[in-house]
């Protein structure tokens, strides 16, 4: 298909330049692929017939590790 229409795991790395010039980075482009991630996430993870602990456990070590970004200053100190 079009190198626009592929995920990015299925992009070669000499097309990787070409790729990201056909992303859409306005602020609704980059909602709607926000969206597209979470919605392939949950489907992957979370809504399946025989889930284990791996998407909770993956969103919470994410959380954790965005939270101590955010307050890694106040650690620091």
């Amino acid at each position: 298909g079009p190198l626009s229409e592929r995920p990015l795991m299925e992009v070669r790395l000499g097309e990787l330049h070409t790729w990201i010039s056909t992303c859409n980075f306005s602020p609704q482009g980059l909602l709607g692929a926000v969206q597209k991630a979470w919605s392939s996430y949950c489907a992957k993870y979370i809504h399946v017939r025989r889930g284990g602990p791996a998407g909770i456990s993956m969103l919470l070590a994410g959380y954790c590790l965005l939270s101590y970004g955010w307050n890694y200053q106040h650690f620091s100190k």
